[in-house]
């Protein structure tokens, strides 16, 4: 099967997580992608452990956002190496980068000089807080975007401090925006020749996140959103909008009508409160009720009478829990990567088909450098005499 991006070339300067992650989703495509990458070391990423896990000597969270990729070991501050990595530009369709504002145009590789010699690349950047303003140099780090965002004032109750996701959410957003930038502007190319500039920041993918609730904000007379007293899910919706515990785990509660669950889950006090703006404005006494009675049965007494009656609820499950069930199972959502190298790693796939396949691939991250010889073979990556340094000595 052709994939939508096969023969399509990317250059990946960038490190870390957002922008290896929109390299990765284009790779996933049919693209082929290249690592550039200091030698020695490589992207930083590769020693960043959130365990012990590894393979190769490179951390397992390096190897699931680099997997089918090659790698090109380039030291941009030679002279040699750095012709090379422009006559590799010259012939790539995407290049994506990372680097604080103002480096890549020091080498003579930001986006008007590579642009200009090379009018149908796609040049894509993500930054922290983009490429001017206050911010413009702080460090761009998820937890940092995600506090400076607001975004950590919406999940837990109300006496809770600021709670961040559990998870890099923000630089995985910019990554997902960052990717659709890309193909747009590869589809534009194909109807005009013409690439362009793809910028995005962790800024404003934390805001963009945020989009109904701010808009709620800037036209509510800005007044701050109030998290619920118990079992917050969102700070604008009315109960039983939730998470509550059970007599053997936990269960979760979407919108639904307050008097329709209190009268199938037996409690007559649910009826007075009859207005969607009731739910709202009692949301606090709604939900204490709640949470009291559900927690008296298990998970799966209550979902017996919710579900049949078509009331949005569902278990909270646990990663071991969800990876047992027949649904995990039935949605093939793993991979195993590494079968060529002393270890394999079991990961999840590229969750898009296409025509109906799956989209896997069994490679893993690549080596600081492994395929140098083969890219500058490929791709004719000869310096001229002058960029190297000189004439030859005899």
């Amino acid at each position: 099967m052709m994939l939508p991006l096969d023969g399509l070339i990317v250059l990946d300067f960038s490190q870390f997580l957002a922008g290896p992650s929109a390299a990765l989703r284009l790779a996933d495509l049919g693209a082929t992608v290249i690592k550039i990458e200091r030698p020695g070391t490589g992207d930083l990423a590769r020693q960043l452990y959130i365990s012990n896990l590894q393979l190769d000597g490179d951390s397992s969270l390096f190897h699931t956002i680099n997997r089918n990729k090659q790698s090109l070991a380039a030291d941009l501050k030679n002279s040699n190496d750095l012709e090379k990595v422009r006559l590799l530009v010259a012939q790539a369709d995407v290049l994506i980068q990372n680097f604080r504002p103002g480096v890549m145009d020091r080498l003579g590789l930001g986006p008007k000089a590579v642009r200009e010699r090379h009018p149908s690349i796609v040049y894509a950047s993500v930054t922290g807080y983009g490429t001017d303003g206050p911010w413009r140099d702080k460090p761009g780090q998820d937890l940092l975007a995600q506090s400076l965002s607001g975004l950590v004032w919406l999940s837990g109750d109300v006496d809770h401090p600021p709670i961040p996701f559990g998870l890099s959410v923000v630089d995985m957003f910019a990554g997902a925006h960052l990717t659709q930038g890309i193909l747009a502007c590869l589809v534009r190319r194909g109807v005009t020749g013409c690439g362009g500039h793809v910028e995005v920041s962790l800024l404003e993918s934390a805001i963009d996140m945020q989009f109904e609730l701010l808009t709620t904000f800037f036209n509510d007379g800005m007044q701050l959103p109030q998290r619920s007293s118990t079992n917050n899910a969102n700070a604008y919706l009315a109960a039983p909008y939730g998470i509550y515990r059970t007599d053997d785990g936990y269960m979760a509660l979407a919108m639904a009508s307050v008097p329709r669950i209190g009268e199938l889950l037996g409690l007559p006090a649910l009826s007075q409160y009859q207005t969607p703006q009731s739910w709202f404005e009692h949301r606090n006494a709604i939900k204490k009720t709640l949470a009291d009675h559900l927690a008296t049965q298990p998970t799966g007494h209550w979902l017996d009478i919710l579900e049949p009656a078509d009331i949005w609820c569902a278990e909270v499950l646990d990663w071991r829990k969800l990876v047992r069930h027949e649904a995990f199972s039935a949605a093939h959502v793993t991979q195993t990567i590494g079968q060529s190298t002393s270890r394999e790693l079991l990961t999840t796939r590229c969750p898009i088909r296409i025509d109906g396949k799956i989209l896997t691939n069994p490679t893993a991250a690549p080596r600081v450098g492994e395929h140098n010889e083969e890219i500058e073979q490929r791709f004719h990556l000869t310096p001229s005499l002058s960029a190297a340094g000189g004439s030859p000595s005899h």
